[in-house]
């Protein structure tokens, strides 16, 4: 027999949950064969088999939280897992010898209704009860013993959360809304949000509820960038397998300005000041679960085209789901295109603990005044959004001018300038 456990999950990541199994007990499962999806709060991991076998017991069902290390089920030997299904329904009368102490135990030394009363609670249903406000000595359990399960209490939030709101109900961490007209509520669709998307709630109002926030805004004349592309974009291309783009010019450019305006490139800790004396640029890249920020790293050592063979191979991995948690940490600084939307102007939130985030937006052709004539130009608004407890507004409008001009003028990109 083989343990299935949850992974080392990365820094700063202790649980996940169960987002589905690909297998049910009794199948046959391969070496390294995926079979349950873990949604941690930030990337979905898939593990796999650790043996060949018959998958035994699941221990961990879709929707619990788990820890680092539990233990999610087991891989039995072709033999061995053939009669492990047929064994589970006497289980009951007549406990095989491994679970015995566990299982059996429990059940003969109190009365089915006094367990809940004496067992402790999983933690996934104390931090469920803590966050909704909701006793769990309330819920009618429904896992063994009358032990209330984490499904039990998602099912009595989602019922108090579809019922008025007693005024004499304390304030809880978990949003209920009023009931809708009946006629509205047939035509709703409730979906629980996943992990990422409720971690990405908490953390971007977390960012406003601590970060004195601002941002200023310039505009560039895409014209010289534009011109470069389209002269080498195709020998660019042939040469390094990748294609040319501009978040390549953005990212350096951004490293030369957060080189002249190091608080750009700093974060608060406690009643201290980071300055870090690296590079490395998160890029904001749009998936169907949600934004993930993937970090090119060190890329004041990086030429553009290892900037974007990185950014296009994060970018198709963050799509398929296939980024790993350590490639989203350790970020300086970040960078996020609303222009591929079609955004023309925003004001990007900060991705704490970065002080600084650069927005990207569409390029129009706007007419502007140069050397006293109007011209049209392709013009793109830079917004940087920066935290002002650590950025003074002379060094943000500063930041920004520097990246203006690397970016009209490329030759500085080139020169160090």
């Amino acid at each position: 027999m083989t343990e299935i456990r949850v992974p080392t999950l990365g820094e700063s990541v202790t649980e996940a949950t169960i987002g589905r199994w690909f297998k049910k007990a009794g199948d046959a499962v391969a070496v390294d064969e995926p079979l349950v999806e873990l949604e941690t709060d930030k990337v979905t991991i898939e593990v796999p088999a650790p043996s060949a076998g018959v998958l035994g017991e699941i221990s961990a069902k879709d929707g619990e939280t788990v820890a680092v290390g539990a233990l999610l089920g087991q891989i039995n030997d072709g033999a061995a897992g053939a009669a492990a299904k047929p064994a589970a329904a006497p289980a009951k009368a007549a406990a095989p010898a491994a679970p015995a102490p566990i299982v059996a135990a429990p059940a003969a030394a109190a009365p089915p209704k006094a367990a809940p009363v004496d067992a402790p609670l999983a933690p996934s249903v104390r931090k469920l009860s803590a966050e909704s406000g909701i006793d769990a000595a309330t819920v009618p359990g429904s896992g063994k013993d009358g032990r209330v399960t984490k499904g039990d209490m998602l099912a009595a939030i989602e019922k108090a959360a579809s019922a008025p709101t007693p005024v004499s109900q304390p304030a809880a961490a978990v949003q209920v809304r009023a009931p809708s007209p009946a006629d509205d509520a047939a035509r709703e669709e409730r979906v629980k949000m996943t992990r990422l998307r409720q971690t990405i709630a908490r953390r971007l109002k977390d960012v406003q509820n601590t970060a004195a926030m601002l941002t200023t805004f310039n505009e560039v004349d895409m014209s010289h960038i534009m011109a470069m592309r389209a002269q080498y974009k195709d020998v660019f291309e042939k040469k390094h397998g990748s294609k040319l783009g501009f978040m390549g010019f953005f990212t350096k450019a951004c490293v030369q300005a957060l080189k002249d305006i190091p608080a750009a490139n700093a974060e608060i800790d406690g009643t201290d000041l980071i300055y870090k004396n690296y590079y490395h640029i998160g890029v904001a890249v749009g998936t169907d679960k949600g934004l993930v920020v993937p970090v090119v790293r060190d890329c004041d050592h990086k030429s553009i085209s290892d900037i974007e063979k990185s950014i296009a191979d994060f970018g198709r991995r963050a799509r398929d789901g296939q980024l790993k948690i350590d490639e989203m940490q350790g970020g300086t600084f970040t960078i996020t295109n609303g222009g591929i939307y079609g955004s023309l102007m925003s004001t990007p939130i900060l991705n704490a603990p970065q002080s600084g985030i650069l927005g990207m937006h569409k390029i129009q052709d706007r007419p502007v005044v140069v050397a006293g004539k109007v011209e049209i130009r392709p013009m793109m608004y830079l917004a940087l959004s920066y935290d002002h407890r650590v950025i003074d507004g002379k060094e943000a409008v500063t930041f920004l001018v520097r990246v203006k001009e690397s970016l009209e003028d490329p030759a500085r990109l080139v020169l160090d300038l």
